[in-house]
């Protein structure tokens, strides 16, 4: 009985630490491509010759969007934590 509880303990450590790395791995993927996304609308406010107040619209709307897809994202691993 103690092997065998040792053995399901063990299974629950692995996949724990699985599900870590891969959840990390995930995350720095969003954050390497959101700071490419970011750099790329430096470079297009630098090049534009529009006002800076459309600019700054433009930048809001992108991190509205980033947000909610992230408190979106936040819920959902919530809910799947929890079941």
């Amino acid at each position: 009985m103690t092997r065998a509880l040792i053995a399901v303990m063990a299974l629950l450590m692995s996949a724990t630490a699985l599900a870590q790395v891969g959840s990390a791995a995930k995350d720095t993927g969003k954050a390497t491509v959101e700071a490419a996304k970011a750099a790329g609308d430096e470079v297009k406010a630098a090049v534009s010759s529009e006002p800076d107040k459309s600019i700054d619209k433009a930048k809001a709307h992108v991190h509205k969007a980033k947000a909610k897809h992230h408190a979106h994202e936040a819920k959902e691993e919530i809910k799947d934590a929890s079941h």
